[in-house]
């Protein structure tokens, strides 16, 4: 599959966005459904541009998924630190799944971190049943830092993030 990846341009945004939260509603990972407030983050691409690098994967015009990419610290980091670059918001469109596609934009942020200046990690969150996104990231590298795990809703006690890194 010819893949290209470049930056979101925004006139995809809403459709990226779309793209993220049926990722997310349709894998089960909001545990509010269709009233989780982290609906609207993921949906808010333009939000993350300003903020961040968001990446696209795209093949023939047509828009396959997305990453945002934090390359050192900012606004959009969770658990990044200083030194360290962090992947968040990855999703490939349904139909796109299993050819490729999210590995390949976990790898183009993998690029774009070795070019930061004083990059030396890069790191990321995921939900316990994320399989087969865990597979990819051990798959180019990245090891479990459970060390760095972490629950974005404290009130939670079942909502625990596992975190995830890879030395440059």
């Amino acid at each position: 599959m010819d893949i290209v990846m470049r930056q979101a341009a925004p006139g995809e945004y809403e459709a990226l966005g779309e793209i993220t939260a049926r990722a997310y509603l349709r894998d089960g990972l909001l545990d509010f459904g269709e009233s989780d407030a982290y609906l609207a983050e993921l949906k808010d691409v333009g939000k993350r541009a300003a903020a961040a690098e968001v990446l696209v994967a795209v093949r023939q015009d047509r828009l396959l998924g997305g990453v945002t990419f934090v390359p050192s610290g900012g606004p959009m980091a969770d658990i990044a630190g200083p030194g360290e670059a962090e992947i968040r918001m990855l999703a490939v469109a349904h139909d796109a799944r299993g050819r490729g596609v999210g590995e390949a934009l976990v790898r183009v942020c993998l690029d774009r971190a070795r070019a930061v200046q004083g990059c030396a990690r890069v790191v990321l969150s995921t939900q316990r049943s994320m399989h087969t996104a865990h597979r990819i990231y051990e798959r180019v590298g990245f090891a479990r830092a459970p060390e760095r795990d972490w629950n974005p809703v404290p009130h939670l006690d079942d909502i625990t993030l596992l975190a995830y890194q890879l030395t440059l």
